[in-house]
């Protein structure tokens, strides 16, 4: 049998939120930035994102700024406090059922984000799913803590693909090998969705329903 391999975009597809945007919030509201200056350019930095013009290098750098300054504990702790005030608020029933209705039908259930992996992985996990593909974060060598830059390819637009790409191979698979499904939310995702063998359009921004209208894609309104 086609092993079934389903992809879930995370940010306004499974949950109805963007984590990072709402992570750099939340840190804001703790003193670790000035918070009109912070927003101005956390804002700047998303409109980039949407028009499809987001340099991820950069972006990463100032996301994890108060992450390299606060150190391991703090933000470890920070991150707990976050998941219980803005993401379990965030993550609601029929996302959750749709999760599990694929891995109860054997399928294997990745969660491919954009969104570096110190946000993510706890979101993943409160998704009962253990198959992360994020943005690695590099780590100084003397600290062992994040230094602001990317480890490997970063898993935005094509790079998705890439990603997903060195994930098959490593258990011996190929995109010819599986039968795969992938939601997405977002134009930046295009890539992927032109890929895969089942597209979903879910919960589309304006670009991208016009293109699965056009194209004949599933569209799914999850929220």
């Amino acid at each position: 049998m086609t092993q079934k391999l389903t992809l879930f975009d995370l940010d306004y597809t499974l949950i109805p939120i963007d984590s990072d945007y709402e992570w750099n919030n939340f840190t804001s509201t703790l003193g670790w930035h000035d918070p009109l200056e912070f927003s101005r350019r956390n804002d700047a930095f998303y409109e980039q994102y949407k028009a499809g013009t987001l340099n991820i290098s950069e972006y990463v750098r100032f996301a994890t700024e108060a992450l390299r300054q606060q150190g391991a504990t703090k933000s470890e702790a920070a991150h707990a406090q976050f998941m219980e005030a803005v993401v379990q608020n965030a993550i609601q029933p029929q996302a959750r059922a749709l999760v599990q209705q694929h891995q109860a039908a054997g399928d294997a259930v990745v969660i491919v984000t954009a969104t570096n992996e110190f946000v993510t992985r706890p979101i993943a996990k409160a998704f009962g799913v253990p198959e992360l593909i994020a943005i690695e974060l590099a780590r100084d060598p003397q600290s062992g803590w994040f230094n602001g830059e990317i480890a490997g390819t970063p898993s935005f637009r094509e790079g998705k693909v890439k990603r997903v790409e060195e994930w098959l191979a490593a258990r011996g698979l190929g995109w010819d090998t599986v039968e795969s499904t992938f939601y997405s939310d977002s134009m930046n995702d295009l890539p992927m969705l032109e890929k895969v063998t089942h597209p979903v359009a879910t919960n589309p921004e304006d670009r991208l329903r016009a293109i699965a209208l056009a194209r004949g894609w599933r569209i799914l309104e999850l929220f």
